[in-house]
């Protein structure tokens, strides 16, 4: 169970890291096996931000060798081709990490780039990009990149539905992966974090930020039990997201506008079964990219691009959002015909970009700030890390405050294995099969792994919330299984069901027949 607030009220840490999503829970772990004595935080559950809601794709770093509508930009700015290849290897290597790392967390995916007629590139470039990607990739995961005329495009599931036919001058197609279960992922660090000496605390809010003798006075309150205590840190590292600046504006510091929010939309579908493990990568009639990805026997189409200045804590798809996606969607595969009856479910997110004015629509590299300017010494905020490079992030992380602070106790190895279930490798079992081996899987997650309520168990602990219903149906069977552990009585399980479902249909678009 999660250590009482209370106990840690005075408490003196190396490091507070506060937010527990990819970005902050790796931090944490990194820091904890370097021998920093850690404190990670986060005001909801880890993983249960914007890390739970993005595209969830490893991207190869192709987009970074675009050159809009010449290869005269490389030619004329040898530092943007410089950059360009930087970042791209980057993402080869970091993209590799984790398929090699934490295998169980990744999945294998053919994606394909269709090129019009009309399209800013032609064949010949998209074949030149991708051989020189295939250059970086390290031969133990490889691009394995071809292109396809249009006539072998014809034999490629889901590609076979694209439009316009009689201008399509070919196919690009490569390997692409995607972190299957990137809430798990946050989980797996932060108790990992911990075994390796790290105090973690979900559901636990940063109220104030105050300089002292010690370094840092963080006050801290428990969500669930509105109870609260300070802790003292030499260090902290702002990895809050989104909330970034609603973290520094606690410290009374002059305020100094951090994030630049856009917002990322997706609808999941039911795609026809030989469509599975086939993607498609392409431009929006805004020139913006557009997707079309496998997930779990479903697919979902998206991201939305837009700035979003609204409630960080209630984020979904409006419904404007879905007709866009539905009719791009169709605009990209005429063949399918969707209705808004066949989006099964909605996900929304919201990118914590870096805000600078001449970026005007936000800086989306990733940078790691020192705030000693802004009057917050031995203060480190993290913007616009994506999820992609959360642990290569984490080890820059890890060297800057090795150049500011000695860690207190004994490195040890920093591993990322996944956490393995019962007869059925890196995924739980369905309920719909389950014995009385695997019912303790869903046990074990509620008595030791800081669950506290269903979303908790359902989304982030067995990923039993990841499916066509989204676990809709799963509720009550659910909560009863962990009432005694929880000391729930009837009536609160009636109540955790009904807030499963009610959130379900809200942030989610759920719409039971």
């Amino acid at each position: 169970m999660r250590t009482s607030l209370a106990s840690l009220d005075h408490a003196q840490f190396d490091v507070c890291v506060i937010g527990a999503g990819a970005n902050g829970a790796s931090a944490a772990h990194h820091l904890s096996a370097a021998g920093y004595h850690v404190l990670l935080v986060d005001k909801d559950d880890f993983g249960s931000g914007s890390s739970s809601r993005s595209s969830r794709l490893l991207h190869c770093g192709l987009r970074y060798l675009g050159t809009g509508d010449s290869l005269l930009q490389f030619i004329r700015h040898p530092s943007r081709l410089r950059f360009a290849l930087r970042m791209a290897k980057l993402c080869m290597d970091a993209r590799r990490q984790m398929v090699i790392a934490t295998p169980e967390r990744v999945r294998e995916m053919k994606f394909h780039f269709p090129i019009w007629r009309e399209s800013i590139y032609r064949p010949w470039q998209a074949s030149v990009g991708l051989k020189l990607l295939a250059s970086m990739a390290p031969s133990d995961v490889p691009l394995k990149q071809r292109m396809y005329s249009p006539e072998q495009a014809k034999t490629i599931p889901l590609v076979n539905g694209l439009r316009d036919w009689d201008r399509l001058e070919g196919v690009a197609a490569f390997t692409e992966y995607q972190i299957d279960w990137a809430e798990r992922m946050c989980v797996d660090a932060s108790l990992d974090a911990e075994r390796l000496g790290a105090t973690v605390r979900n559901y636990t809010a940063v109220t104030a930020l105050k300089r002292s003798a010690k370094g840092w006075e963080v006050g801290l309150a428990d969500i669930l039990s509105a109870t609260t205590a300070t802790i003292h840190a030499k260090l902290v590292l702002n990895m809050a997201g989104i909330w970034i600046d609603k973290v520094n504006s606690t410290s009374g510091a002059p305020r100094r506008r951090m994030i630049f929010a856009t917002k990322g939309c997706h609808i999941v579908v039911q795609l026809p079964p030989e469509c599975a493990d086939y993607g498609i990568v392409t431009y929006n009639s805004l020139n913006e990219p557009f997707y079309c990805i496998p997930w779990r026997g479903l697919h979902y189409f998206g991201p939305t691009e837009t700035e979003y200045t609204g409630d960080l804590d209630a984020i979904r798809a409006e419904e404007s959002e879905v007709e866009f996606l539905i009719t791009e969607a169709n605009h990209l595969l005429p063949g399918l015909v969707l209705k808004r009856s066949d989006v099964l479910s909605t996900w929304a997110g919201v990118r914590p970009l870096s805000f600078d004015p001449q970026f005007p629509k936000g800086k989306r590299l990733s940078e790691l700030h020192d705030l000693g300017d802004a009057g917050m010494p031995d203060v480190l905020a993290m913007t616009a890390g994506p999820l992609l490079s959360h642990r290569t992030g984490a080890l820059e992380v890890t060297q800057l405050v090795q150049k500011r602070l000695a860690p207190s106790r004994p490195a040890r190895p920093v591993t990322f294995s996944a956490r393995h279930f019962q007869g059925n490798g890196h995924l739980p079992p369905s309920l719909d099969a389950w014995a009385e081996g695997a019912l303790e899987e869903l046990r074990s997650a509620a008595r030791d792994e800081h669950a506290t309520n269903l979303r908790d168990l359902m989304f982030r602990r067995l990923g039993l919330g990841w499916n066509k219903t989204m676990g809709y149906e799963l509720a009550d069977r659910v909560a009863q299984a962990v009432a005694d552990i929880y000391g729930w009585d009837d009536a609160r399980i009636g109540r955790e069901a009904a807030e499963y479902r009610a959130a379900l249909r809200d942030l989610y678009g759920i719409r039971p027949q």
